[in-house]
């Protein structure tokens, strides 16, 4: 494919770049310093380790996708997680350990995976396994949190350990933020990003796009905003819809190319900031990248998943190397029968092909 984005050079070429925007503004912190030197040469190691796997005919993916809990604090109205049941208030005894998240952050940096997005649930509820990734240095973590348990040991934590990187979930102003997800959450989301800023450290903002409030989280008006506050990353995250009353919320073919071309836009306007679109990115950098292709995702319990919107899994990380769930057999299942590549309207491919993802774990 002509042209064809690739979102994992973007990705890390834009992070590089931010870091070394903060180290400018922070010269008098050593840590910064520190940080960045060890990330840059880290992300290079990481590269060679994929470059000499991919001759030797395995793909390692630069991303990893961990939902390292169940729990979470808010309930967000069509909450994907919540309604798949992955996702509820209590704790589930079934979930990884601190030091089992532990052997996988450490096997994943082994295997040459420089980014691992940490979820949930809500991942602020787990301390313990946020500190086990803070002592993985080489793999930057980016943390998707719905921004309101962030307190004085986690702005400490993340001053200790600049490769935690907040992202914080907003759906726009604060009647579209608050009617998502509770009320008094967009002035908390607010007030932790004005925390982050006067600590001079790094975040993102995550975005969940839907037909009703596209036009406003893509304005000049609310990118301003986010970048005043200090925010450095923008994730933009299409709706997957849970009911088939939620439907009229996700994405047409219509919302879909007007997306694509705002981030394009915001990519040349906010030069200092990084703007992801998924799954938009994916179909640009030449289709689904779930399943090993781009990245995976290991849920709270250890079962590997294509991804978070495809909860399927054969093999379990308590029981095999993450190198080993990266071949397992509904992988492969989706690689040779190339449903990762089929052609679709727009939004989740894998979503989408829900049935034929089912039929490969019956076979």
């Amino acid at each position: 494919m002509e042209n064809q984005f690739d979102l994992q050079k973007y990705l890390e070429k834009g992070v590089q770049g931010i870091v070394k925007d903060v180290l400018r503004s922070t010269l008098s912190d050593p840590k910064e310093s520190v940080f960045m030197a060890t990330y840059a040469l880290a992300s290079k190691d990481a590269s060679k380790l994929r470059d000499k796997a991919e001759k030797n005919g395995e793909h390692i993916p630069p991303f990893l996708i961990a939902s390292i809990t169940s729990k979470c604090n808010l309930h967000c109205a069509g909450c994907y997680a919540r309604t798949n049941h992955s996702c509820f208030d209590g704790e589930n005894p079934q979930q990884l350990t601190d030091q089992q998240w532990l052997r996988i952050f450490r096997e994943a940096k082994d295997m040459g995976i420089g980014f691992i997005l940490l979820a949930g649930g809500e991942p602020l509820m787990r301390r313990d396994v946020i500190k086990m990734a803070g002592m993985i240095p080489e793999i930057l973590f980016p943390i998707f949190t719905n921004g309101t348990l962030l307190d004085t040991e986690y702005l400490q934590e993340f001053q200790r350990n600049r490769n935690l990187v907040p992202v914080f979930s907003i759906e726009g102003k604060q009647d579209q933020t608050d009617t998502r997800r509770g009320s008094g959450t967009y002035e908390k989301v607010l007030s932790s990003m004005d925390k982050m800023k006067e600590h001079h450290l790094l975040f993102g903002s995550s975005v969940t796009v839907t037909k009703g409030n596209l036009k406003e989280v893509t304005s000049a008006e609310f990118l301003d905003k986010l970048q005043t506050r200090g925010c450095k990353l923008v994730f933009y995250i299409e709706y997957v819809p849970v009911t088939e009353s939620s439907s009229e919320l996700a994405f047409g073919d219509e919302e879909r190319l007007i997306l694509k071309e705002q981030v394009e836009q915001l990519r040349k306007k906010h030069p200092s900031m990084v703007f992801v679109s998924f799954p938009g990115d994916e179909k640009e950098s030449g289709g689904c990248l779930a399943a090993g292709r781009g990245f995976f995702h290991i849920n709270s319990q250890g079962g590997a998943e294509p991804c978070p919107f495809s909860p399927y899994s054969d093999i379990n990380v308590k029981d095999a190397s993450l190198h080993e769930a990266l071949h397992s057999k509904l992988f492969k299942g989706l690689e040779t029968q190339h449903l990762l590549l089929e052609d679709h309207p727009g939004g989740c491919v894998l979503f989408e092909q829900r049935k034929k993802v089912e039929k490969l774990l019956e076979a």
